[in-house]
């Protein structure tokens, strides 16, 4: 859609409409996740060790807050890989014979 000055912002925001669907850029989604985990990580390490240290209930609930956003941030790492294409998501270990094991 063009404008009197030649260009409508909406669309440069298309690209980034679309990242958002839905089964699009997974893999980038799970990396921006993954980025989180470590940050909240690090985090809850700090805290934890400060909480240590200092025995301050708020460095104890931040601690606990920082540690519950890593199982968040792991679950939508997971939600994103396993929405990648090309993704194996239930791999079976190859079945052998154990007849011939003793």
């Amino acid at each position: 859609m063009a404008t009197a000055e030649g260009w409508d912002y909406r669309d440069r925001l298309q690209p980034v409409s679309e990242m958002l669907d839905s089964g699009q850029c997974e893999g980038m989604k799970a990396v921006v996740h993954a980025v989180l985990m470590a940050t909240v990580g690090v985090c809850a390490v700090y805290n934890t060790a400060a909480w240590l240290k200092r025995r301050q209930r708020h460095l104890a609930i931040n601690a606990v807050i920082y540690s519950a956003a890593i199982w968040w941030e792991h679950c939508h790492v997971m939600h994103h890989l396993r929405d990648c294409p090309g993704m194996v998501t239930d791999a079976q270990p190859a079945r052998r014979d154990l007849e011939d094991a003793a």
